[in-house]
Order: C-alpha cells, then sequence, then structure tokens
C-alpha cells in the first residue's frame, strides 16, 4: 500500500511540474488603471534597466524569480544578466519562436520606444497587502522612435501567490513610418517554443486604447486551499475540514484527515477533530487520505478587514455559499476566488462599479444592493444585470471590452442595465407564471414546472461562462434535473417551447 502511495505521488507531482509550465491562457478583463511612483533609473534608448527586487516570488513558465528587468522599449525581461545592457529594438516574428529577439518576458507593449524627449515616464510600485501583492510596471505617454508624436502608454502588473499577469493597454498608439509600427503584447518563454499573444496584439501594427487582458494558467492552483477570516487577528481559526470533504471528493466516505504526508502514507495518527480542527500554523498544509488518493489542503487565516481586491465588498461578504471558506467562492468559474477577484461575475464591468445600492425614492436612506431586475442575484454577481437573456459582456456592442459605454438608444442608461435593448436576439416569452425554476439556491436538483399548456419543451443549461453544461427534453409539467455534480457558482436555464424562449437564473450551492 506504502509503494501505491509513493508512486502516484510522484507521478502526481511530474504531471503538475510539467503541466504548470506550459499553458499559459489569455481572457480580456475589465480596464483598470494602476499607479505607480517608482521612477526606473537609467531610460535610455533601447536599454535594460538595473536590476529591480520585487518583494515576492513571482512564477514564470515554472520558474520563480524575485528579481526582474524592464526594458525601455516596454517589456519585463527575468534575464537578469543583461543589466544595463542593450535591449532589442527591431523584430519581424510572431511569438512564439525561437528566433525572437527577446525571451523569458512578460512584452505589454512590446515596440521600438525612445522617451529621449522626455515627455513620458516609466515607473513601478507595489500595491496591496501579502500574500496578494501586485507589481506594477507603468509607461506612460512614451514615444516611439522617429514617430515623437506618437505615444504609448500601458502597464504590466505581476499578482503575488496566484502568479497572473494582467496588461492593460491604456493608449498604444502607433508608428507605421517606423520598423512597419511592429508591436507586440504577450508572453514569451526562455526557448522562445512557448509563447501567448492577445487576439489581435501579435506582432503587426495595432492600436489599443482602454484595454485590459489576463494571462492565467488553466488548472493552475493544484492544491485546495481553505482561507478563513480571522476573528480576532491571532492567526489561527477553527476548520471544519467537512467543507473540504464536499469539493474534493465525489463520495467522501472513507477520507481521513493528517497533518503530515508520511501519516496520511502510512495511514497513522489521523486528525480526530474534523469539526474543530485549529491550525497550528498559518498556512499550514495537511493531508486527505482515502480510497488510493492523497489531496493536500492548504489552511490560510487572513485579515478580512483588508479588501484584497479592492473591489469595495467586504472580503467576509465575499464568502458567497456562506460555508466559511473564501477560497471555494468563484462566480465566474476563472480559477480567481471572489475575494481576490475585481470582477466576481465575469462580465467585463468591475465589480467595484456594480457594487452599488438602490434607492426607493430620493428622500430614503440606502437599503439594498442594487439587483436591476429583481431576480435576487445582485448585480456584481449577476452576468445578465437586466435579466434580457443576454451575457452583460455580450452587451459590449463596440467591442471595446467594456458594456458600460455601450448605450445604443442613446437614452442615458448603459444597454447592460436595460432590458429593451437586446440586440440580435428574441425577447423573452413566458412571465413568471408560466415557467417556475426551484428551488433557487438549488443543491441537489433542479425543479422546471411547465404551467403553460404546451408538453414538449427543451431545457438547457449554461455557466456564466456561457458553456453549456446539461441538455434534456422535457415532456412533464415538473421537470427535475440533478445538479449536484454542478460548481458552486451562477447558471443560466433557457426554455425553449414552441418558438418561444425563456431565460432563468439559479445559484448553485
Amino acid at each position: 500500500m506504502i509503494k501505491k502511495y509513493l508512486f502516484l505521488i510522484v507521478l502526481f507531482s511530474i504531471y503538475l511540474k510539467g503541466n504548470s509550465q506550459n499553458n499559459y491562457a489569455v481572457t480580456s478583463i475589465p480596464f483598470q488603471q494602476y499607479t505607480a511612483t517608482s521612477v526606473l533609473q537609467g531610460t535610455m534608448d533601447d536599454r535594460y534597466s538595473d536590476i529591480i527586487t520585487i518583494p515576492f516570488s513571482f512564477d514564470f513558465y515554472g520558474v520563480s524569480y524575485n528579481q526582474l528587468l524592464v526594458s525601455t522599449n516596454g517589456y519585463i525581461d527575468f534575464r537578469t544578466n543583461l543589466a544595463n545592457t542593450n535591449s532589442p529594438f527591431s523584430f519581424t516574428q510572431t511569438i512564439p519562436n525561437v528566433a525572437f529577439p527577446v525571451k523569458n518576458a512578460i512584452l505589454g507593449a512590446y515596440a521600438d520606444l525612445n522617451n529621449s524627449n522626455g515627455e513620458g515616464t516609466i515607473t513601478y510600485g507595489v500595491y496591496g497587502t501579502a500574500p496578494h501583492r501586485k507589481f506594477v510596471v507603468y509607461f506612460y505617454n512614451n514615444s516611439f522612435f522617429s514617430c515623437t508624436a506618437s505615444k504609448s502608454s500601458f502597464q504590466m502588473i505581476l499578482h503575488e501567490t496566484s502568479n497572473i499577469i494582467d496588461v492593460q493597454l491604456i493608449d498604444k498608439q502607433t508608428c507605421s513610418s517606423w520598423n512597419v509600427g511592429r508591436t507586440v503584447s504577450g508572453l514569451i518563454n526562455t526557448a522562445g517554443d512557448m509563447g501567448i499573444a492577445a487576439p489581435g496584439r501579435n506582432t503587426s501594427t495595432w492600436t489599443a486604447y482602454h484595454e485590459g487582458w489576463r494571462y492565467y494558467r488553466p488548472n493552475y492552483y493544484t492544491n485546495y486551499s481553505f482561507v478563513r477570516c480571522d476573528d480576532n487577528n491571532d492567526g489561527f481559526q477553527t476548520f471544519n475540514l467537512s467543507v473540504a470533504l464536499g469539493d474534493l471528493f465525489s463520495n467522501p466516505s472513507g477520507i481521513t484527515f493528517y497533518e503530515t504526508q508520511v501519516n496520511a502514507i502510512n495511514q497513522t495518527n489521523p486528525i480526530v477533530n474534523n469539526s474543530t480542527y485549529v491550525n497550528q500554523t498559518n498556512p499550514q498544509t495537511i493531508y486527505a487520505s482515502g480510497n488510493g488518493v492523497i489531496k493536500q489542503i492548504i489552511l490560510s487565516v487572513v485579515d478580512c478587514d483588508t479588501d484584497f481586491d479592492t473591489d469595495t465588498v467586504s472580503s467576509a461578504t465575499e464568502d458567497v455559499n456562506i460555508d466559511t471558506n473564501l477560497a471555494n467562492d468563484d462566480s465566474d468559474f476563472d480559477g480567481i476566488p471572489n475575494y481576490l477577484d475585481n470582477d466576481d461575475d465575469g462580465d467585463l464591468v468591475l465589480t467595484n462599479v456594480e457594487y452599488v445600492f438602490a434607492r426607493a425614492s430620493s428622500s430614503q436612506s440606502i437599503n439594498a444592493i442594487l439587483d436591476t431586475d429583481n431576480d435576487g442575484i445582485v448585480n456584481y454577481l449577476d452576468n445578465d444585470d437586466d435579466g434580457d437573456g443576454v451575457l452583460t459582456f455580450l452587451e459590449d456592442y463596440d467591442r471595446d471590452g467594456n458594456p458600460s459605454n455601450d448605450d445604443t438608444n442613446a437614452n442615458g442608461l448603459p444597454d447592460y442595465l436595460e432590458s429593451l435593448v437586446a440586440l440580435g436576439v428574441s425577447p423573452v416569452s413566458f412571465n413568471s407564471n408560466q415557467i417556475r425554476v426551484f428551488p433557487n439556491p438549488a443543491t441537489t436538483i433542479l425543479n422546471i414546472q411547465n404551467n403553460t399548456t404546451e408538453t414538449y419543451a427543451s431545457v438547457d443549461i449554461y455557466s456564466i461562462s456561457g458553456a453549456k453544461v446539461k441538455s434534456l427534453k422535457a415532456t412533464e409539467s415538473l421537470t427535475t434535473i440533478s445538479v449536484a455534480d454542478l460548481q458552486s457558482g451562477i447558471y443560466f436555464v433557457k426554455v425553449t417551447m414552441n418558438n418561444q424562449v425563456g431565460n432563468y437564473k439559479f445559484i448553485k450551492n
């Protein structure tokens, strides 16, 4: 038995090591601009900076760094041996490419920049509190070589712990008369054979304004995290480990917790007080073992007076499923827990924009968080804020990455908050009395009650990201659907019957 467990652990670690290095993906995020006040020393044309030490370790393509360089041509380079040397300014290749002149780099908006006129700045700074700090490099108003009238402003943001990379393209103009205006925004590894660019932002001539991109690694979080608020600020808290059981195992029977990996392998000295376990260190790794599987669980206690994602929602409030674990609440399934995510529903509207309060009248005080469509899901957790059946991020009709500035009928109300505006989509045909979706929230089953005279309908369930997760034909007045296998979060139910369509939402606990 011991040999079997050792084999599984070694195989699992080999898989994670290889898998974590080469699977970056990129997705659009809301535009958000940071400030940075530390001035980069040495901003000569085509030049690498001195070595800059960042206050946390950052994993890039599977290697951990706490030092980096900034090139005056618009990128971060982890090859610190190149400090104070010339950085390449000319390139023709798209990434990835082993012949690309820059390697092991985060390309914010790499082009031949030359700020010798002193009109722009290059600065850097640190945001937030450990272990969720951000390191920001800010290029503001930098000129292009031979095109001093054209400017480039953008930011590169490195996230502690999650190792996520954000690029905010503030105002990237172009200079087509030099190097054909070539610019690239993306990542490239140390060999050049792995890399990724944002859509439409690989090596070519392009402009961008108020555009955000996030680079992340799917399934990067290899261990289960259990994060609790610290009630008395002493770094220790009582954990109900059954919460982790429910998240990690479809059948939790026969699973036992251990404080060390050796004990888990040997199945000795189990934790006996599962419902009232107090962490011994902060953080602390424990192990769940059973049925031939060993899984790591990282227990952490954090100060919930800190708004880690600066979205104005208190960290304690971001425990949406109210199970005491902040780390398993991920409303938009983007791999970032709500308490670390400044766009909780993934609709390209920042949470702090949607976290507003409704008033019954101007004379009344604040009474409730805004829920525009009155569906029981507040806007900052709702990816269809107006209940028109069109996901909020799809109401970005000018495709600039920001649904908040789309007002196609010019009435002063953004389209994503106005149910009468749903371009290219048929309006909802059923009223609330004809189709009922319950219970809401749902844990194991969801009922679709058909109160119409029709007896044949199709039912499709979609995740908040738009992926279809279940589909069936309903021939009864009451159809029961198992949702026990779905992750916790917000889902959409589409009922189609006799050429009519109804869209509904429910929360899976």
